[in-house]
């Protein structure tokens, strides 16, 4: 038996539902570690370029909690206004920018680790190489193969 327009919506909405699932573990983790920093004895050492890229992570992290928590707020607030085809595609709008802004952060956290490590030159190439696997492995793969989907 094929599903109806509700039905889909229905599984749609609880499948992003239960992705974030997933994805909202890692930002929370990230997020604490990246709340504790500060206060650390070794964060008054760091470089100005590592406080910077640290700050840049945090907003990250940040900006990225926002998102991928807010389509569990929307869907609650909205549960019966009979917008749920609505509610899905802002929550996928969301949780596509929210891992965008994820993976600027662990890629920022990565910067500051690898300099404080082995300093700048390795700092930036490991920075590069964990944006550019992010970039490649959670948009150009799916997208692509949704680009030979539609030929």
């Amino acid at each position: 038996m094929a599903e109806d327009r509700k039905q889909r919506v229905d599984r749609e909405l609880i499948e992003l539902l239960n992705e974030l699932r997933v994805a909202l573990p890692g930002v929370q983790v990230l997020f604490a570690f990246l709340l504790i920093v500060p206060f650390s004895n070794g964060f008054p050492k760091m470089s100005s370029i590592q406080r910077d890229v640290y700050f840049v992570a945090f907003v990250c992290a940040t900006l990225s909690a926002i998102l991928l928590i807010a389509p569990t707020a929307h869907h609650r607030l909205r549960f019966r206004a009979k917008e749920k085809e609505q509610t899905l595609f802002r929550a996928n709008r969301l949780a596509i920018v929210g891992l965008g802004f994820l993976a600027a952060a662990m890629s920022a956290v990565v910067f500051v680790i690898t300099d404080v490590i082995f300093h700048e030159p390795w700092a930036a190439l490991g920075s590069a190489a964990a944006a550019a696997l992010f970039a490649w492995i959670w948009y150009v793969v799916p997208l692509s193969g949704r680009l030979s989907d539609v030929d």
